[in-house]
């Protein structure tokens, strides 16, 4: 799409669509997808870059008080201009078909001039988020709500580098009384655009059950709100911008876009392209160009568009707690799941975080903990009686093809889906050979030894000093016939597996993964488990050594 394109275009009223920055085209095998593989969105936006890298804000950083509405505090959490600027670099050499909105934070003027130099050369737009509701002092709003103070920053950048070529557009904040004013101010001062709204707030959310904060920051447990709620505002704001603007400069709107119908409304108010954020999480991304392309159209989304609460919370009684060898848990709640191989839960500690986890047995509610940061140290510390929570489920159930015998092979605590793959694989009748990997020297047999065994031929392998020891079991023999292979564990451990499986003569699409990547919101809007351009938050965490091999993920 060419740049003029947008110019305008809130007259000819052409819905053109973007993401928006934070929200599901938040790394580059995401860019990637939308750029390829989702051709009715017309600008992808990045998430916003620093100079340095940034780890934001712990979990969680977002919730939802009802379906369709959404609190969020990540925190500006990225990795930093020396990791980000690479893989932009990388992305543009490739071609693009969409245009690229660069999103930039920082907190001095000097800072976004390193960034715009940095990336001017690759992005289409760049767009100074001056309008983070929940950013640390200095960043965000802290610039936006001040026409005097913004203007400055856009002043100051276009003295320093007057030969930059991409185009300027700066995101406000509706947390102001007069968003016009301020916008008039920076397209005065040398700004090409506007991009509007942000979250609004920020607000406190409270998990009802427990009356505490739900957002893990500094702020209190305040975060910007999202989703429908916030429509009627950004309106309300496109419009007051467009007045004060005039028809010559872009706004990109955004804020609770969800149907057809917001996307008429945007493009009324005065909005050049239609943002699509939060909508996006209620959405399966197999499905994200179906419901695109029907909100270009005017179609009835409502098929595609899932009216759940995913973010709420239950509580358990923590029943019994055994301590293992390596720092390692076995934790029984009270309450049962249905939880199938594919799919997981998050576990939340009021104030101190929340992770995600497999779940090792449904009935009794069992999950396995091994001590890895602050938040597993704080879990381990729970006394029987104590309360937890969970969300969830998140993921898919496995999609995999029946065979007559099965290899299970674990390590480390990636081994607690195991028990949930054998039930699954007992139900069909599959004869089954399980190996983990366990430390050397742990006292004592595996925790799950017991529930394991109990479906079919159960080995521990020590690995004596050499993580992964387990793989050097396997021979040829154990896969003659019809044999599927489950792999769980360390990325490099399934790795090593999937390839030793394969060189002994086993199909690459009877091999199956659990890639249980990094997750940090579990519904498909942060975008941190993003795998071969799949995301097993929604689709699943098992996929064959074959769909990640032909999609270039990384384990």
């Amino acid at each position: 799409m060419d740049i003029n394109t947008l110019r305008k275009n809130h007259l000819r009223k052409i819905p053109l669509l973007s993401t928006v920055s934070g929200v599901a085209s938040t790394k580059k095998e995401l860019i990637e997808l939308f750029d390829r593989k989702i051709p009715s969105i017309d600008i992808i936006t990045t998430k916003s870059f620093q100079v340095k890298p940034n780890p934001g804000n712990r979990e969680p950083v977002v919730c939802s008080p009802s379906a369709g509405n959404f609190g969020n505090s990540v925190g500006l959490r990225n990795p930093g201009l020396d990791v980000v600027l690479p893989e932009i670099r990388e992305i543009r050499e490739h071609g693009m078909r969409a245009l690229l909105n660069i999103s930039l934070s920082a907190s001095n003027p000097e800072d976004f001039i390193t960034l715009i130099k940095a990336f001017d050369s690759y992005g289409d737009m760049l767009e100074l988020n001056f309008s983070c509701p929940h950013a640390a002092a200095g960043y965000g709003a802290s610039i936006g709500s001040d026409a005097t103070v913004a203007a400055s920053y856009v002043k100051a950048i276009n003295e320093a580098y007057p030969e930059r070529k991409a185009l300027l557009i700066i995101k406000l904040t509706p947390n102001v009384s007069d968003i016009g004013a301020i916008a008039r101010a920076v397209i005065d001062a040398g700004a090409d655009g506007i991009a509007a709204i942000n979250t609004v707030g920020p607000r406190l959310y409270l998990e009802p059950h427990s009356g505490e904060p739900i957002l893990n920051n500094k702020l209190g447990g305040k975060g910007g709100a999202s989703g429908e709620w916030v429509n009627e505002r950004a309106l309300e704001c496109i419009r007051q911008i467009r007045e004060a603007i005039g028809d010559e400069p872009i706004i990109l709107g955004m804020g609770g876009v969800t149907r057809p119908d917001d996307v008429t409304a945007m493009l009324d108010a005065g909005a050049d392209s239609v943002g699509i954020g939060s909508a996006l999480s209620r959405v399966m991304p197999a499905q994200w160009e179906s419901y695109l392309s029907l909100m270009k159209k005017g179609g009835d989304v409502s098929a595609l568009l899932s009216d759940e609460n995913k973010l709420v919370y239950t509580p358990h009684t923590v029943l019994s707690k055994e301590m293992h060898d390596g720092g390692v848990m076995i934790m029984t709640l009270s309450g049962t799941m249905d939880c199938q191989p594919g799919e997981f839960v998050f576990i939340w500690l009021p104030g101190k975080g929340e992770k995600p986890f497999s779940v090792a047995v449904n009935n009794p509610l069992t999950f396995l903990i091994k001590k890895r940061g602050e938040f597993t140290e704080a879990l381990l510390d729970v006394n029987v009686g104590d309360t937890v929570y969970t969300r969830g489920l998140y993921g898919s159930p496995m999609v995999y093809k029946p065979s007559a015998k099965a290899l299970l092979i674990g390590g480390g605590t990636g081994a607690a889906v195991l028990p949930l793959i054998g039930e699954k694989l007992s139900a069909d009748g599959t004869v089954m050979d399980i190996r983990v990997g366990i430390v050397a020297g742990s006292k004592g047999k595996d925790p799950l030894e017991d529930v394991l065994s109990s479906y079919g031929t159960y080995r521990s392998v020590p690995d004596d000093g050499k993580p992964g020891r387990v793989l050097d079991t396997i021979t040829a023999a154990d896969i003659e016939g019809d044999v599927s292979a489950y792999v769980v564990g360390p990325g490099k451990m399934m790795q090593k597996a999937a390839e030793k499986l394969e060189s002994l003569g086993m199909d690459d699409s009877r091999i199956y993964l659990s890639m249980e990547k990094n997750t940090m919101c579990g519904i498909g809007m942060c975008g941190e488990c993003v795998c071969g351009g799949h995301l097993p938050c929604k689709e699943g965490t098992f996929f064959t050594w074959h769909t990640l091999k032909e999609n270039g993920a990384e384990l």
